[in-house]
């Protein structure tokens, strides 16, 4: 990454050309876009932030991410009062920065601000390293802990102040010094996962690494923020471990550092990541994690013999090993600067995955760096900067996890399905070598291990469990395409799974797995699971299954709920009614038919439940409504005919009821289904029969009243037959029928229905009259009183009804009656007359004065169509006294003249013609004045006619209408 923001590549002389395939880590030299003139003496990067001091007493800050801002700050003094920066610390959020020169003054410099700030309490102390606070404060560095040379640890809380008189720390306090004195070289406080009262300070020196680890005091204990040391009373109340290095040496290069976060898997506590340290010591680097109350039990030392060593420029001879002059972490090696070589080692392995020439030879470094929050690495020496690339780090950590046979790490890091496929392969092998089957079995479908080789070694050791447990994994990994290889696959578990079922029915018949320290209730939980796995797969894979084979494989296996359960998850109804209908289980054909809504399953069972269970099913029928009610007649009649209860009881009969209730247009043969089986009935009451007719539109009526009356005469249905007969209008054949059988109070009833028509209703009534008269033991009286309730039957009509021998005296009153009634008839009938001979005499009078009647024309009056004068030439007066030209009037009346228009051209133009009689040509003109004077054309017809004739014509203007 150059300074400028582009990215670029130099490599160094003894540097060599990439290959096509990238090394894990490389070494890029950065490009400086602006003239150093002095040496580089210290060097910090943190969050993309570099700060470079020179030799001349100068910092840069340079912002990676906008490298052509750099700030150029200089010391409030110069060198020669306060000497050369000798050491700079940065914190990972690169907010706060400490300047240590080499006598003694410290510097704090915020990254708000431009003009470091003298820290007068730290005068004097020579800082070697800081332990920043682990939360990253930005606005002040919160409790921070400081190594000194003279072995001391100092707690420290520095906070930028504008005001002249205080100071930016807050308070210096004295909180440990390590046994032998030594300076302290590495120094770092980190959090405890899910203990945040507690902190873990990690300290180390050339030939001691110190950890301590508990509760730190209260950081408001004087009542504020920075009031007091918070860890103190760790160092005094903790007794500290320490990890001591053989021959300690205070020449050779000791550093400690800390890993931003580890992804090494498994390495999760409470949700958070922990953390890599590493010790670089004269006996090489220590290296452990961070993740209990005593991590040096499970560190490791990398020796310096891991290291390669230099070869000698003359014959390749070894010479003494080098010393690692510096070392950071990244995610899974160890970078280390050895003699001007990068190295990098695997932490898993401790295996040498990099070794490139850096350096020019006696060329020193100052640091290998890392940036914390960005997970980049830095190299510096006193000229130049190089930024080491880690390319796809993880790619080998597979590899490593799976040669210590970790294989869930293996495959976490596994990239690619060759890589995961070798992992799990591995992993199956393993676990089979261990015996633990199953486990091998779920792995094992998931690789690509040989599907025979798997089947054949779980059958030769009888691991059918196990068995099943692989077909299940290799069946999800098949193409939807691979249609037969999971029909195979799918048939054989189903196989597997009624063989384990038979065996633990048999465990528990037999109590044989009693024996082997298996409870009954255990092997019952183990049944119930085994069919619950075995619902689960047909659920799940039912449309990799073949129906025939399956019900082959399960019945030969003589499992019949596990039979119903796959009918039924498949929808195979018809299989599952018949299996139910042929062991004759009526209840439970009826407990799956109610779940069903295919009309067809309804139309071929319904014959059979409606001979044995035809109650259960009309209660499902009438809940259906997508059914044809004509095709469920067949086995509504079939019914009837074999069923020997009432009619209140025929469950054909509440059915048929309910359709033409409640279906919104039930057809004729539904009607004339239930018509039949009230007909045929061995009831002699027709009462179910009338009521349903009754109930019934008659015009028309929705059954076939022909069929229903033949019906009804051969099972001699009487009233049944006369209500049909009414129905179809055909009132004598009932009325008839109704006498025949002597129902005269039936036949009135009828005899009183032909509204409208009175001449039918008399004649009726004199057949019913007939009856009534001459039925033995009927009075006279009683008869004509019955009679009375038609009002169309006179005396003189039900005389020839009575024999010769009755009495006048009998129905004396009735004749005077009717006498009476025919007086006042005559007495109208005279008195219209007189009327009318009076309305005679009148229109004669009027008809002889119209000789008589005249018009007076005045002389300015105008013609109503042309508006001229109309004394001008002939014309005619009308009553109403309009006044019309004769050829106005004509030439009107023959454009409305409809069909007489060419009757008048026939007489007119008889009149033109020169060769008829004066007296023709006189009854032409009198027949043509009766034909255009026959009425005013303003008051007469001709005025109505002409209602939708415009009051403009359209060849007229319209100017004299504009208002």
């Amino acid at each position: 990454m150059a300074l400028d923001g582009s990215s670029s590549y130099v490599a160094p002389n003894n540097l060599t050309e990439p290959s096509d395939s990238l090394p894990i880590f490389d070494v890029q030299r950065v490009q400086l876009q602006f003239p150093i003139a002095a040496d580089f003496v210290a060097a910090q990067v943190a969050n993309n932030v570099l700060i470079l001091a020179l030799s001349t007493g100068r910092i840069l800050r340079i912002d990676l991410d906008t490298p052509e801002d750099i700030d150029d700050i200089d010391l409030p003094k110069k060198s020669s009062e306060i000497g050369l920066i000798r050491r700079m610390f940065l914190d990972p959020s690169a907010s706060h920065l400490i300047i240590t020169t080499t006598l003694g003054e410290n510097y704090y410099l915020h990254t708000q601000s431009r003009q470091p700030k003298a820290l007068s309490r730290l005068k004097g102390v020579s800082i070697e390293s800081v332990a920043w606070n682990p939360s990253l404060p930005t606005a002040s560095t919160r409790e921070i802990l400081l190594g000194t040379t003279d072995g001391n640890v100092y707690e420290t809380y520095i906070e930028p102040s504008t005001e002249f008189y205080r100071r930016e720390e807050k308070y210096v306090t004295a909180v440990y010094k390590v046994p032998d004195a030594s300076p302290v070289t590495g120094i770092c406080a980190e959090l405890v996962p899910s203990r945040p009262d507690q902190r873990r300070v990690l300290v180390a020196t050339h030939g001691k690494l110190i950890h301590v680890l508990g509760r730190t005091g209260s950081a408001t204990k004087h009542g504020r923020d920075g009031g007091g040391s918070i860890y103190a009373d760790l160092f005094q109340r903790e007794t500290a471990l320490i990890h001591d290095a053989s021959n300690p040496s205070g020449s050779a290069p000791s550093a400690l550092t800390v890993s931003s976060s580890s992804t090494t898997g498994g390495h999760q506590a409470e949700g958070l990541t922990e953390k890599e340290f590493a010790w670089l010591s004269v006996e090489g680097i220590y290296h452990g994690q961070l993740s209990s109350e005593t991590p040096f039990d499970h560190a490791s030392m990398l020796p310096r013999t891991k290291f390669p060593a230099s070869q000698s420029a003359r014959g390749g001879k070894k010479l003494i090993q080098d010393p690692i002059s510096a070392m950071t972490l990244t995610h899974w090696h160890v970078l280390a600067l050895v003699e001007g070589r990068v190295v990098a080692v695997n932490r898993l392995n401790e295996e040498v995955v990099y070794d490139q020439a850096v350096l020019e030879p006696r060329q020193s470094s100052l640091g290998l760096l890392t940036d914390l929050t960005q997970n980049t690495y830095w190299l510096f020496t006193s000229k130049e900067i190089f930024e080491v690339v880690a390319n796809d780090e993880d790619r080998d950590v597979w590899k490593v996890f799976l040669k210590e046979k970790k294989f869930d790490e293996a495959l976490q890091y596994a990239h690619g399905h060759a890589q995961r496929d070798a992992v799990l392969t591995a992993s199956g092998d393993f676990l089979a070598e261990k015996g633990n089957f199953l486990e091998a079995a779920k792995v094992w479908g998931k690789s690509s291990k040989g599907f025979e080789e798997v089947c054949l070694t779980m059958v030769d050791n009888k691991e059918y469990d196990a068995l099943r447990k692989y077909l299940l994994s290799q069946l999800s990994t098949y193409k939807k395409t691979s249609v037969m290889q999971r029909l195979m696959v799918a048939s054989w578990l189903v196989e597997l799974f009624m063989s384990k079922l038979n065996s633990l029915d048999d465990s528990i018949a037999t109590k044989a797995e009693l024996t082997e320290g298996a409870t009954e209730g255990q092997v019952q939980d183990q049944l119930g699971d085994m069919r619950a796995e075995f619902q689960e797969f047909v659920t799940r894979h039912k449309a990799d299954l073949d129906k025939k084979t399956v019900y082959d494989i399960i019945s030969s296996h003589g499992r019949e709920q596990e039979l119903l359960f796959f009918a039924t998850a498949t929808n195979d109804h018809n299989y599952v009614l018949s299996y139910w209908i042929q062991r004759e289980k009526w209840s439970e054909a009826l407990n799956v038919l109610q779940r069903q809504s295919e009309p067809d399953v309804f139309y071929k069972y319904s014959s059979v439940l409606m001979t044995h269970a035809a109650t259960g099913l009309i209660e499902i029928l009438m809940r259906q409504t997508n059914l044809d009610p004509e095709r469920l007649i067949p086995a509504l009649l079939n019914y009837n005919k074999t069923a020997s209860v009432s009619l209140n009881q025929n469950q054909a009969v509440r059915y048929l009821n309910f359709i033409i209730v409640n279906h919104p247009k039930p057809s004729a043969a539904v009607h004339n289904t239930l018509i039949s089986i009230h007909a045929s009935s061995s009831s002699t009451s027709e009462a179910g029969l009338l009521t349903y007719l009754q109930s019934q539109p008659s015009t028309p009526p929705p059954y076939d009243a022909d069929f229903a009356l033949r019906l009804c005469i051969q099972h001699k249905r009487v009233q049944s037959c006369i209500h049909i007969y009414s129905a179809m209008g055909q009132y004598l054949q009932a009325v008839e029928l109704a006498l025949e059988h002597n129902d005269i109070e039936l036949a009135a009833i009828v005899a009183d229905r032909p509204e409208g028509n009175d001449k039918l209703r008399k004649k009726l009534w004199l057949l019913v009259a007939e009856k009534k008269i001459r039925q033995p033991g009927t009075g006279i009286k009683d008869a004509i009183e019955f009679l009375r309730r038609c009002e169309l039957l006179h005396i003189e009509d039900l005389i020839p009804f009575f024999p010769d021998f009755v009495v006048i005296d009998d129905f004396k009153d009735e004749i005077c009656t009717a006498l009476e009634i025919y007086s006042r008839h005559i007495d109208d009938l005279r008195q219209e007359m007189d009327n009318s001979a009076q309305t005679a005499h009148q229109i004669r009078s009027e008809i002889a004065s119209l000789d008589t009647r005249y018009a007076i024309v005045e002389p300015g009056e105008k013609c109503w169509i042309c508006s001229l004068p109309l004394l001008s030439r002939q014309f005619f007066v009308f009553p109403c006294q309009h006044a019309f030209h004769s050829d106005c009037l004509g030439k009107e009346v023959l454009e409305g003249a409809g069909g007489k228009k060419k009757y008048i051209r026939d007489l007119q133009a008889q009149m033109s013609n020169g060769d008829i009689s004066s007296a023709r040509r006189e009854d032409i003109v009198k027949e043509l004045d009766g034909l255009v004077a026959e009425a005013c054309i303003l008051c007469g017809d001709h005025a109505i006619k002409q209602i939708d004739k415009p009051f403009i014509a359209a060849s007229e203007t319209t100017d004299e209408w504009a208002l």
